[in-house]
This record gives structure tokens, C-alpha cells and sequence, in this order.
């Protein structure tokens, strides 16, 4: 073990954010099409959303339009990056997911 010991690791960054930011980076589409769903759920009147809800809703819509298989996979962990993302960037939609302590930022405490 290194003179840092454990706590070392702390430094390092969560990868499910690195595969995010490179996912969202390569594929804003995906983000777009989030947010014209969830802004869609809010003006049917509805309070909260799921975003697996939606994010099932995207992968089923891109293999429809993509048959070639050539699209984006869209990997369930990113699910809950993009809630935070979407809540964060658009203060119309604060609020609308419920998330959870993420497991990297309990772990570095």
C-alpha cells in the first residue's frame, strides 16, 4: 500500500462519472431526448418522474429508429447521472426525480 494508504483512492475519480461525461460528450441526443420527455411528463401535470421510466422509454425509441444496431448502448448506469444532470441544468424540472446518495460520494466520507 502507498504512504496515502486508503484514503488515496478517494482522489480518484467515480468511474460511472467518467463514462458518463464520455457517454453525454459523444451522444447529446440522448440528454435532448430525456429532456423533452420529462418536460412533456411535467406538462400532463404530473409531480415527479422516474427516469428509468424515460430512459426505457429512449431505448426503446432509438432501436426502433437505429435497426442497424449502430446506436448508442445505453447502459443503466448512467440513468441516474442524467437525473442529477437534467435537475441541475433545467430549473424547470428541479425536483422532478428523486435520487439517492450516490455509493462514491458515501464511500469518500
Amino acid at each position: 500500500m502507498s504512504a496515502y494508504g486508503a484514503r488515496q483512492l478517494t482522489l480518484l475519480a467515480d468511474p460511472i462519472d467518467v463514462d458518463f461525461a464520455a457517454f453525454h460528450a459523444d451522444h447529446p441526443e440522448i440528454y435532448d431526448e430525456l429532456l423533452r420527455l420529462a418536460r412533456r411528463w411535467k406538462a400532463a401535470g404530473h409531480g415527479h418522474c422516474s427516469i428509468n421510466m424515460l430512459f426505457e422509454i429512449v431505448r426503446y425509441e432509438s432501436g426502433l429508429l437505429q435497426r442497424t444496431g449502430t446506436g448508442p448502448a445505453l447502459n443503466n448506469n448512467l440513468r441516474s447521472r442524467y437525473a442529477r444532470l437534467l435537475m441541475w441544468n433545467e430549473p424547470d424540472l428541479a425536483g422532478l426525480f428523486e435520487t439517492r446518495s450516490l455509493r462514491s460520494t458515501v464511500e469518500a466520507s
